[in-house]
């Protein structure tokens, strides 16, 4: 399986992600096309003494800045890496993409290059999330701060498709994040998708309120960008200030002594919580597999996006989303065909 990576993408590129794509290729068997700057690519190699056996360099000389106009990306940096691997993933040279480039430039980009399944309103951002379960999946995470109840519909539908095939949670429960369970809570966004919600196919457990996420009431939490991305810097900010304040308890005797005792629940709570254990976050509602890391990704976190790229085209992920959106679609023309009866009579 090929998965087309951004050599260039992030901030400790492009050796981190040469490092993450060796340790793919070795522990996973992906086959991997890295695009960027293919001198670079090679000489970073070179000095690390890492083999380039196993993937394949497709040359693209520039990189599109972080600070830089999103939109800019198929004219002024129609030849970065992320553009020149977003129209390989087009052409089918490879299942899945994965970059740690602008997250704004690759929705950008995903939307016009590689293109929406039929029926999707927006893309959108889904990020996993650590929680007392086994995480959930925050949908929206930023890609669409403005929206309307219809794409909320969606971003449940795709969230629940790729709980389904990626994470491998049967009928996982999806929640609407809200101030309050009740059914009347919320501003008019949350009140006019709440019934939409209710007759979609999937496991929808009804409004969830943010002090649920952490305790694992849901599998997937429905927003909007706006609010899902103000809930995961919380969640980030919140997860270092306790891991900072856990440090300073064991600098003392009796916190150096509790802290050997509990060695083993220490490990497994800062792997659970650590995001590199996720690699990334998917873009929703397209063709085909894209996956943003994070920018700062270490060689750990570029291995597992590339194995969550895989895990998409394995399982098929693309495909479950298409069929919910032919139900999606088939249930609105139904919709309107009554109304216009409906008007028919009327008259």
């Amino acid at each position: 399986m090929k998965i087309i990576v951004d050599a260039f993408g992030g901030d400790h590129a492009p050796l981190a992600v040469i490092e993450g794509c060796r340790q793919a290729v070795d522990e996973l068997g992906a086959e991997i096309l890295l695009t960027g700057d293919e001198e670079k690519i090679r000489q970073a190699a070179a000095e690390a003494k890492i083999s380039l056996d196993g993937m394949e360099i497709v040359h693209a000389p520039s990189v599109i800045p972080v600070e830089e106009d999103p939109t800019t990306l198929l004219k002024k940096y129609a030849d970065s890496s992320m553009a020149v691997g977003l129209r390989l993933l087009s052409e089918g040279k490879g299942e899945a993409f994965v970059s740690a480039g602008s997250t704004g430039a690759l929705v950008v980009g995903s939307t016009l290059i590689v293109k929406r399944v039929k029926g999707v309103r927006r893309i959108a951002i889904g990020t996993l999330v650590p929680n007392a379960g086994a995480g959930y999946l925050l949908v929206d995470a930023g890609a669409n701060h403005d929206c309307r109840p219809e794409m909320l519909l969606q971003f449940a539908l795709m969230g629940s498709a790729y709980m389904e095939k990626v994470q491998g949670i049967p009928k996982p429960r999806v929640g609407l994040v809200n101030i309050g369970t009740e059914e009347n809570k919320g501003t008019q966004l949350q009140l006019d998708v709440l019934p939409l919600l209710k007759e979609a196919p999937i496991h929808f457990t009804g409004n969830v309120e943010a002090r649920g996420l952490p305790l694992g009431e849901v599998d997937v939490a429905v927003t909007d960008g706006f609010t899902g991305n103000i809930i995961l810097k919380t969640t980030e900010g919140m997860g270092k200030f306790f891991s900072n304040e856990l440090k300073s308890m064991v600098k003392s005797f009796p916190g150096v002594l509790g802290g050997l005792l509990l060695a083993g629940k220490f490990g497994a709570l800062k792997k659970k919580s650590d995001s590199n254990e996720a690699g990334g976050a998917p873009l929703l509602g397209l063709r085909k597999p894209v996956i943003k890391a994070h920018g700062s990704s270490n060689a750990k976190a570029f291995k597992n996006a590339i194995r969550q790229a895989m895990t998409c085209h394995q399982n098929n992920m693309v495909g479950l989303i298409e069929e919910y959106m032919e139900s999606y679609r088939a249930a609105e023309a139904a919709a309107k065909a009554e109304a216009a009866a409906g008007e028919e009579e009327a008259q």
